[in-house]
This record gives structure tokens, C-alpha cells and sequence, in this order.
């Protein structure tokens, strides 16, 4: 039998594996990212790792209205949504690194066979791909996440379900790892359902079938999640138990709660801490309650935003979403989110919400419906924040109605005058996949504008994922019309603004990708205020 190969770099680093079962969707990326809250709220390094058993390379090709949002790294990987989870609620900067796809395990496994790295042998799922999936999440748990530190604790999500075809060899690894590691060095986390029937009587079968299907492939689950509508009581949490040797304790109640950010707190409640201290034979620290106190925040005012989306599934703006909610708990403020269709809303829907914002996306669907909400909010001083798309519409809406340039549009749209061109590095480009202007990019904001006041400095960093850009041939037109911009990244506009409307604010950047709980972005935290602002004077007429 081939001597397994012992545990690369830090062997003292401890690793918590999260699965699922059951079904798709049970908020797998929600507990892999609340547990590792909980261990951060302790004092403890935490990392964390998305494997996505596509064939993709990455998330960038993927229609966001079936897969949901593409979040972006600092250095410019396209990912699930679930790593935007990860760095909000664990204040971490994440890499491509921590991305692992069968896209990119087998074009590596490919190109060592192309350069005859495995010395003629046949390449095979065990040991090559399986190898190559154990030194993928080995190195990723040891890449520095914050401040030059590195983790102590690694959370890996194996994205799919328990008994799909795509995640076995993926299992198969894990189950290598959990033999060649000692037995405190690594936790099995399954998450899996227990639903209600007619009657509201909690049904355990799905779990039985879900772990019965884990054992199959090697692996034996140190703790349960179980999602379910309501809290699992003692019975329930005993049957689950005799069926599955997973101590009582260890199965864990996960009930549907309104805001995602009371999972770890709930889960805190349910003793999980205790449990996974003791399975790492790691202290059980006090929790430092900041983090909580912060998530929890009352709400003392309420306001209502328009988003003119063109996809019609919230998941595509989660990282929007989630940057509303930071800006509003930080104002304790509840913002109340109108989806309006781009295609089909009536400007009636707009006179009755305290903002307007319009979200980044691509194609020429949805633009005129985006353009009518963006005209409205600046003729009728409505708070307005729009984002990528949203902020070269901004220059289109203004070029057509202010400048009088009536066929301005952008060259992603098609025929007119191109306010809005393409990228000089994107002319000729065929391969779509990670060929954006992507990640981090050091912005200018001018001193003494709205933007620069937001920020409270004159340079920040901010990601970006778009193609286009502010056509450099009208940008000294349109200043001179009274659309300034107010931030740029080398010769680039990126922010825009109208000094004469008590907020109107664009960027060509995503600042929703860097907002969390406890770092809300500035440019949300304007926009929520200014909406506060709109609802008093509203009343006050």
C-alpha cells in the first residue's frame, strides 16, 4: 500500500470541513462563515476555502440569474458569493488561491502531464486529482489573509451535495486528509435538513439518508447542523444521534432566522463553541461580544430604496444587499429594499422611496428602463447612488439630457454617440473568462468633494469588474456641463457627482465588495444618510 504523504507546512494548523446533504441551498457558505466567526469572536486566526465542484474555471462565465452573484477578490478572482460571506463576516481579504473548482484541478493535474511531471505514469482521479485537490487546500490555508498573518484554523466548504457525482473526488480527498492528520486537527461539520411535515412534527429520515450516503464514501460527521424551521428539540436531537453516532451535543439546531448575521449567535446558544473547542483540543476563550453588539444594533428609523434591477433575483446583488444592511445598522436605520423590473417599472414607482440606486451589470437589457430611473432621480433630487453600469449610465443619462446629445449611449449598447467606450486593453479580446479590468485599484478622490469627505481621505483602494469606461474624448464636456468627476485611478474616471443635488453619487467601482458588518463602506453609508435626510424633509412638507 502507497505511504500517504505527510501534511505539508504548518502542521499545527487545524482544519473544520463543512458538507451537505439533503439538498442545495441549505446556507452551507452561512454556517462555514458563522462558525468561523464564532473562532475569531475567541481570538483564534481563521481562513476559509470554497471548493465549487464545477467544471468552470471560475464563477466570471456564469449567468448571475442561475448562479447568483459573481463576488471579486483584491486580486481580481471571480467567485461564488459565498466567499463575499466569508470576508464579511471574518474580515479577511481572500484570494483566487482560496477558490478550488475541478475547472482548475484538472487543468493543473493537465499541464503537469503535458510537461511529463508525473514521469509517464497514467494519470488517474486517485492519487493525481485527489493529490492535487490536498495540495490546493493545503496551500491556500497557509496563504496570508490579513495584516500578513496566517491562519490557525482553516473552514473548507465542499460546495454541492453529499452523493454528487462531481464532489466524490473532492470527498475522496478529505478523506485522505482526515486519515494522514491527527484526530484533533480535523473537524467534520454536516450541514443537512430536517423538515416538517403537515402536521409541524420534525422529520429526520433526510439526515439518516444524508450521513448514510457520507459513510459510504469514508467519512464518519463529528457534528450535525441541522436547518430546519424551527428549533430541533431534545427527541428529535436524540433519534438524530442514535442513527448517525454523533453525539447529542453535537447535533446542532439551525432555524431559519430573519438576518443572516444572528447565525453565530444562535449557534453560540446551541453550545457549538464548546463542541468544536473540544474535538480541536483548542481553549474555549471568552468570546469578545463586539462583533455582536454591532450586528445587533436597534433600529430607530426605516427607509425605502429603489433598485432598478434587470435580473430579478436578489441573490445577483447579495454583496448590495448585505452593504445596505452594514450602512443601515451603523445608522441604526432598516432599509427596506423595492425591486423594481428595469424593463417594466412605472416612474410612479419612484415618487414614494427615500432613494434610488442602480446596480453594475452587462448587455444592452434593461439599459433605457435604467437611464429613465437615473433621469428621475436627478431632475426630482432624489438620493442616488449607482454602481459600475449605474455610473456609466449616469454619463449617458447626462450626456442625452443636459448636454443635449440625444443618440449618446455606450458602445456596450451599440450605435450612437459613444460616451462610454471600451477599454483600449479590451479591443480584440475573445476569451471572456477573467479578461475584465478586475480587483483592487488605487483611487484619486478630490479634496473637498462629497466623495473625499465620505472616505474622510483622498485615496482608497476599491475593486472593479467592467469592460468600459468614460470616453476620454467627452470627459472635459461633460465637467464643464456640471457632471464632475470626482475620483480617478490614473487617467480613468471614477466617481461622479452633482454638487447641486443633495446626493447624487456614482462609481465605476464595486464598493459593496469591501463593506462588512464592522467596516461599512463609505459611499452606502452617504447614500443610507442622504435617504434619512430625504424621508424627514418629506415629511416635514
Amino acid at each position: 500500500m502507497e505511504t500517504l504523504e505527510q501534511p505539508e507546512g504548518n502542521e499545527s494548523l487545524k482544519y473544520i470541513v463543512v458538507t451537505g446533504g439533503v439538498m442545495s441551498g441549505l446556507g452551507k457558505g452561512i454556517t462555514t462563515a458563522s462558525i468561523g466567526r464564532i473562532l475569531k469572536n475567541r481570538g483564534y486566526e481563521v481562513t476559509a476555502v470554497k471548493i465549487d465542484p464545477y467544471l468552470n474555471i471560475d464563477a466570471g462565465t456564469m449567468n448571475p440569474a442561475q448562479h447568483g452573484e459573481v463576488f471579486v477578490l483584491s486580486d481580481g478572482a471571480e467567485v461564488d458569493l459565498d466567499l463575499g460571506n466569508y470576508e464579511r463576516f471574518l474580515d479577511i481579504n481572500l484570494k483566487s488561491i482560496h477558490n478550488i473548482t475541478t475547472g482548475k484541478v484538472y487543468r493543473s493535474v493537465i499541464e503537469k502531464e503535458r510537461r511529463g511531471d508525473y514521469l509517464g505514469a497514467t494519470v488517474q482521479i486517485i492519487p493525481h486529482i485527489t493529490d492535487e485537490i490536498r495540495h490546493c487546500i493545503r496551500r491556500a490555508a497557509q496563504e496570508e489573509v490579513n495584516g500578513g498573518r496566517t491562519a490557525e484554523i482553516c473552514l473548507v466548504e465542499v460546495g454541492g451535495t453529499v452523493g454528487d457525482i462531481e464532489s466524490m473526488p473532492f470527498l475522496e480527498a478529505v478523506r485522505q486528509m482526515h486519515a494522514e492528520l491527527a484526530p484533533q486537527d480535523m473537524v467534520l461539520v454536516h450541514v443537512t435538513l430536517v423538515p416538517a411535515d403537515a402536521m409541524g412534527n420534525l422529520k429526520t429520515k433526510p439526515t439518516q439518508h444524508s450521513v448514510k450516503a457520507l459513510r459510504e464514501l469514508g467519512l464518519q460527521p463529528d457534528i450535525i447542523v441541522g436547518r430546519s424551521s424551527e428549533m430541533i428539540g431534545p427527541q428529535t436531537k436524540k433519534k438524530i444521534s442514535a442513527f448517525t453516532d454523533v453525539p447529542v451535543k453535537a447535533v446542532i439546531s439551525a432555524k431559519d432566522v430573519p438576518d443572516i448575521y444572528q447565525i453565530p449567535m444562535e449557534l453560540e446558544k446551541e453550545g457549538l463553541a464548546e463542541v468544536i473547542c473540544d474535538y480541536l483540543a483548542i481553549e474555549n476563550r471568552e468570546p469578545d461580544t463586539e462583533w455582536y453588539r454591532i450586528v445587533s444594533r436597534e433600529y430607530t428609523n426605516r427607509v425605502t430604496v429603489a433598485i432598478i434591477s434587470k435580473y430579478g433575483i436578489e441573490d445577483v446583488y447579495m454583496s448590495i444587499k448585505e452593504a445596505l444592511k452594514h450602512a443601515g445598522r451603523a445608522l441604526s436605520t432598516e432599509v427596506n429594499i423595492r425591486w423594481l423590473d428595469a424593463e417594466m417599472f412605472d416612474l410612479r414607482d419612484l415618487a414614494d422611496v427615500d432613494g434610488i440606486l442602480v446596480p453594475g451589470g452587462f448587455g444592452k437589457r434593461g439599459v433605457e428602463g435604467k437611464i429613465r430611473a437615473i433621469r428621475y432621480a436627478r431632475e426630482n433630487k432624489k438620493p442616488y447612488l449607482g454602481l459600475c453600469l449605474g455610473f456609466q449610465l449616469s454619463v449617458v443619462e447626462y450626456a442625452r439630457h443636459v448636454l443635449g446629445i440625444p443618440d449618446a449611449t455606450s458602445e456596450e449598447v451599440g450605435p450612437g454617440t459613444h460616451v462610454i467606450a471600451l477599454l483600449p486593453e479590451q479591443e480584440g479580446i475573445s476569451n471572456l473568462g477573467g479578461t475584465m479590468r478586475l480587483g483592487n485599484c488605487t483611487v484619486t478622490l478630490k479634496e473637498g468633494t462629497m466623495v473625499a469627505d465620505l472616505y474622510g481621505t483622498t485615496m482608497t483602494v476599491e475593486r472593479h469588474r467592467h469592460r468600459y469606461e468614460v470616453n476620454p474624448d467627452f470627459i472635459s464636456d461633460l465637467e464643464d456641463g456640471g457632471l464632475i468627476f470626482t475620483g480617478t485611478c490614473g487617467s480613468r474616471m471614477e466617481v461622479c457627482e452633482l454638487p447641486d443635488h443633495p446626493f447624487y453619487l456614482a462609481t465605476q467601482f464595486h464598493p459593496e465588495f469591501k463593506s462588512s458588518p464592522t467596516n461599512p463602506s463609505p459611499p452606502y453609508i452617504g447614500f443610507v444618510s442622504a435617504c434619512k435626510k430625504n424621508k424627514a424633509s418629506t415629511r416635514a412638507r
